[in-house]
């Protein structure tokens, strides 16, 4: 009987072309066919070397994600599944974001994001892949952010692939060849970064006859003020000595991007007048920060720059390369976060609008990161001793009443909160932050995850156990961001550092520019009676400042010769940086450092040849401005 048994199966195997696997199979979650629910998360993309994708459902499940995989013969694989159990870290002993993987329709053995804190290689046993094409599916189980980077199949049963280092890196190019990198072609500016200040770099140098290149690493333009993160536009425009800087702005996010109180900031001006006319007849207009989708308008976002002939816009490419050459980037090298497809930029002028300053960070600017010592800048706010504290991510967040009761999943893995300790309330503003001692950069997964568990854990102890959960049984949670909201990260140097005194003094620089009216405003971590926890709210405090018009020179790189910045990554101290970092003031950032660059390629000069030799010639395109009067 066992003979015959053996026979059969031979035969089988025969029949199905089956021999012993000839090579691996490596599967990139993020390339799937179909992301369903999942989204994809590169964040932690220059640490990881990979984005990843996650099950982002807020408490409830998300639709698969699916893909393909076609084989010559059929055999049997060993299947290992990079992935985490992302709140092992706090202790705890249930995981909140498990899946399973389905091969042509039927689930296999084990459950993942169940084993390890850290990214590992899980173990799915033996798999089955047939000859012809096979289905791949990564199933949700919890709704609760479980997430997958990668999915291998061995031919060598005992394999047992790297961790993590240069030792997964060189498996992972071994194993998932890139490829060729395409020529994306030459420019005269390259700008990295489509938020606020990065569009209208663009938008200005382009109109200024620049051809420009606008790299963004995810998929909508907008950055904090996308709909991925949905921060409201502050600062006030078109303020002396430049008033029509700041109508770019108005293009870009429109009369639906103000609020009340920054048009009463200045309520005698016809501006302001015209501005509440509107939004008394159309409140639904006012733009809060955590509202919903529509209000950030990334589609106006889009056409704007789409709209622009001298723009070639490349959405979801995450920049991992700067070459230099005598102090000068000549390329940078981006890659798709979905595809993995690589392509060089070629260009004479850069632009930083990253944020994070990683553009200079590769090419070796000058930076800092942190709070300077008072002895070091003076400042009167600045901590007698110098620390890495920053202000924080936020992770914004809000609920919606419904005409039913609704249920929300217990969080045994989430912060625990009880009556002294819990926030009554149905949307996460500004204040829920975290990471003000943490690295924004490296521990940027594990800031977000955090923010994540104070989400969840306080929604859930409001829902289900606390004295308020009668008043809440309707309200359902519609929105949690997942992309966070930075405050500060690096900072780059420039020729001039702006510092508290410029500010408190209006001291008066011959480079003058674009004008900052926000308050000196800095974050700290919320001490919550009864919480002994890493903080997750912050408070402010905030100096009130005259209109200021900061200098040219804060925006170009003291020690890399063609390269500018606009936006939070500007040359500023920790003080400083309360002020310039709201979006529509680096939104005029963006404005100058674009009208500088079609200079730099007009009299082929540097950013800091534009302010030693054509500073006036800057001053009448300031003057000018590049906006469209209107809404």
């Amino acid at each position: 009987m066992y003979r015959l048994f053996i026979c059969a199966l031979l035969m089988a195997m025969a029949l199905t072309g089956c021999t012993r696997p000839e090579k691996d199979i490596w599967l990139e979650a993020e390339s799937m066919e179909s992301l369903g629910g999942w989204v994809i998360d590169q964040q932690s993309m220059t640490q990881m070397g990979s984005p990843y994708i996650m099950a982002h459902g807020m408490g409830r499940k998300v639709e698969d994600a699916t893909t393909h995989i076609t084989l010559d013969k059929a055999g049997r694989y060993r299947m290992w599944v990079r992935t985490r159990d992302w709140t092992r870290k706090w202790g705890a002993e249930e995981s909140a974001g498990q899946f399973k993987v389905a091969i042509n329709g039927k689930q296999t053995k084990g459950i993942f994001g169940t084993e390890d804190a850290e990214w590992h290689w899980q173990d799915g046993g033996m798999v089955w892949l047939k000859r012809g094409v096979n289905s791949i599916a990564l199933h949700d189980l919890t709704g609760f952010n479980g997430r997958c980077d990668a999915i291998y199949f061995a031919a060598d049963r005992q394999e047992v692939p790297p961790t993590e280092g240069e030792a997964l890196q060189s498996f992972r190019a071994e194993k998932n060849p890139q490829g060729e990198i395409i020529d994306a072609g030459e420019y005269d500016l390259i700008v990295v970064g489509g938020g606020i200040a990065g569009c209208c770099a663009a938008v200005s140098a382009a109109r200024l006859g620049c051809k420009v290149a606008l790299i963004h690493n995810r998929p909508v333009l907008g950055g904090n003020n996308s709909s991925e993160v949905r921060v409201g536009l502050s600062g006030l425009i078109m303020q002396q000595p430049y008033p029509n800087l700041g109508l770019l702005l108005d293009e870009l996010g429109g009369v639906g991007h103000w609020t009340k109180y920054e048009a009463t900031r200045d309520p005698d001006s016809p501006r302001s007048k015209q501005i509440m006319a509107i939004l008394e007849q159309h409140p639904e207009k006012i733009q809060h920060n955590a509202g919903p989708k529509s209000n950030y308008e990334d589609e106006k976002k889009l056409q704007l720059i789409l709209a622009e002939s001298n723009i070639s816009l490349f959405l979801s490419t995450h920049i991992t390369q700067v070459k230099c050459e005598n102090n000068k980037i000549t390329e940078v090298i981006g890659e798709d976060i979905s595809s993995g497809q690589r392509r060089v930029f070629h260009g004479d002028m850069f632009a930083d609008c990253t944020g994070d300053g990683e553009v200079g960070y590769l090419a070796g600017a000058d930076y800092r990161m942190g709070r300077e010592s008072k002895a070091e800048t003076g400042e009167h706010r600045a901590p007698e001793v110098g620390d890495q504290m920053v202000m924080g991510t936020s992770v914004q967040w809000y609920a919606e009443e419904q005409t039913v009761a609704s249920e929300f999943p217990a969080c045994p893995w989430a912060i625990e909160f009880n009556e002294q300790t819990y926030r009554p309330i149905t949307r996460g503003d500004w204040d829920w932050e975290t990471g003000l001692n943490r690295n924004q950069i490296t521990e940027i997964e594990h800031i977000r995850d955090y923010a994540l568990r104070a989400v969840y854990g306080n929604w859930d102890y409001l829902k289900n156990r606390s004295s308020m959960r009668d008043d809440y049984a309707n309200h359902e949670l519609q929105w949690v961001a997942y992309i966070g909201g930075k405050r500060e990260s690096r900072r780059l140097l420039g020729d001039i550092i702006l510092c508290e005194q410029d500010l408190l003094q209006s001291r008066k620089y011959d480079d003058a520019s674009f004008t900052t009216t926000w308050g000196i405003d800095l974050h700290y971590p919320k001490k919550i009676e009864g919480f002994d926890g890493e903080p997750f709210q912050s408070y402010c405090e905030s100096d009130e400042i005259k209109p200021y018009a900061v200098p040219y020179r804060c925006l170009y790189s003291r020690n890399i010769e063609n390269l500018f910045m606009a936006g939070r990554n500007i040359s500023v101290t920790h003080v400083a940086l309360g002020t310039i970092r709201v979006m529509r003031t680096g939104g005029m950032m963006g404005e100058v450092v674009g009208m500088a660059a079609s200079l730099c390629h007009k009299h082929s000069t540097s950013p800091r040849g534009v302010y030693q030799q054509h500073l006036g010639e800057l001053k009448s395109l300031m003057q000018q401005g590049v906006g469209k009067a209107g809404f």
